[in-house]
């Protein structure tokens, strides 16, 4: 079990791998998040497109500026 209550369920639209990294584009709704994960741990997830998959957000803040 998660302390994060910013827990969204979505599926995997894309998954763009790089040499260290790995952004995933998880759907959720008609939004979009995309996570920053290292590569490996995409690969010891196992993940790949059309994953039903939670995007835990745990942050202190969000900034937005206009």
């Amino acid at each position: 079990m998660l302390s994060a209550r910013n827990q969204l369920k979505g599926t995997i639209k894309e998954i763009k791998l790089g040499n260290v990294m790995a952004d995933v584009v998880v759907t959720v709704g008609s939004a979009e998040v995309v996570a920053a994960i290292t590569r490996v741990s995409a690969e010891r997830l196992g993940l790949k497109v059309g994953d039903t998959v939670t995007a835990v957000v745990k942050s202190t803040d969000v900034m937005i500026d206009k």
